[in-house]
């Protein structure tokens, strides 16, 4: 099943940010996870956790340390590791990512109107499989991005409770991102 449908139906992905969520996400009902942390050395160590677990890995590549900025290191990732998708706010890694055969996730932080106008530009540079907006909280804007552009969207960051998730979900976000643990619990209930 493509990964899209697999997000409707399980629309909480747990973002982890060190050993200890990523223990906690494990034992979730996220059937996603987002790798927020992590280096060249120990990434491959935590894919094979996730996947292990028969959860979907993303990982957030602008986030990994001891990298560049460079295409190069996407195809170190697809050699390295079996992750499912990347996510970055870099356009060129994005779209390196897809020519990979990644499941692609241009983030984007939505700070002002400037940044809004520009979504159309940005996705047209990176052809994203899915857009990640921040912060996922802002239910108007969520709205107007859906409008905007024709892709799947995430809500991330900020999305603090059910009601964030529910909001977020009502306004047009396929899925949620979070680091809220207690929203990664109600993963089956938004469903």
């Amino acid at each position: 099943m493509p990964l899209i449908h697999l997000l409707k139906q399980n629309p909480v992905i747990a973002a982890v940010k060190d050993q200890e969520s990523l223990h906690l996400a494990l034992q979730s009902d996220s059937l996603f996870i987002s790798v927020l942390y992590g280096n060249i050395c120990t990434i491959t160590g935590i894919i094979q956790q996730i996947k292990k677990a028969k959860k979907y890995a993303f990982i957030h590549v602008d986030l990994l340390e001891g990298t560049s900025n460079k295409e190069i290191v996407i195809n170190f990732l697809k050699m390295v590791t079996d992750a499912d998708g990347i996510i970055s706010t870099k356009a060129s890694m994005v779209k390196a990512a897809r020519a990979q055969g990644f499941f692609a996730i241009h983030r984007m932080f939505l700070v002002d109107s400037i940044s809004y106008h520009n979504i159309d530009k940005q996705v047209a540079q990176s052809n994203p499989d899915c857009v990640e907006i921040l912060p996922g909280c802002m239910p108007k804007v969520l709205g107007w991005v859906a409008e905007k552009i024709n892709l799947p969207i995430i809500a991330g960051g900020l999305v603090c409770d059910g009601e964030d998730a529910n909001v977020a979900l009502s306004a047009g976000a396929l899925a949620i991102s979070t680091t809220n643990r207690g929203v990664w619990e109600l993963a089956s209930s938004l469903r």
